[in-house]
């Protein structure tokens, strides 16, 4: 003992740090905040997802969403894109609607929203059949009892689209039978 203070092996050399003192010496960052590791965390995340909308374009099991998953999600796909159907001309045919409303001629004007209509409801037609006809396909190729919910108007949605437009990508060529 020396001065009334213990030495020995117990004795740490130094004062008790104060409640608030240890307090701040818990609060620091787990992860430095440096511009360098935050520019590093964008351009990992960048990476993951270009590599992600390749892989889903590519149409990648693992990169795909939960509603284009599955073998029979993947043979509506290429029974769709294999064939030609009326809904991918909408938006052109929409688009050519629009500029004669630019024209002053009343009666074309008139007609072209009739024709649009019309179209429209051949279109209506087509997903109608589309659906049919690509649930009965299923049906052929995986079984009766195996066919999943929801696979008529997935098909009849994807018919709507345009073809360059559609993700997945098509996998297959038109006129080409699905595997």
């Amino acid at each position: 003992m020396l001065n009334g203070v213990p030495t020995g092996p117990s004795n740490k050399g130094r004062p008790t740090p104060s409640r608030a003192e240890q307090e701040a010496a818990r609060k620091r960052p787990l992860v430095p905040d440096t511009k360098e590791a935050k520019a590093r965390a964008k351009a990992d995340l960048a990476a993951q997802r270009e590599k992600a909308r390749i892989g889903m374009a590519n149409g990648d099991q693992r990169y795909l969403p939960a509603r284009d998953q599955g073998a029979q999600r993947k043979f509506v796909r290429d029974w769709v894109d294999a064939g030609w159907h009326l809904g991918e001309a909408v938006m052109p045919a929409m688009v050519l609607v629009i500029l004669a409303t630019f024209l002053p001629i009343a009666a074309l004007q008139y007609y072209a929203f009739v024709g649009l209509w019309i179209f429209i409801f051949f279109v209506i037609g087509d997903m109608v059949i589309t659906s049919i006809t690509v649930k009965r396909a299923v049906r052929k190729k995986f079984g009766e009892g195996k066919v999943e919910k929801g696979l008529g108007w997935y098909a009849a949605m994807r018919t709507v689209q345009m073809r360059f437009l559609r993700l997945p990508k098509p996998q297959v060529k038109r006129g080409q039978k699905p595997a």
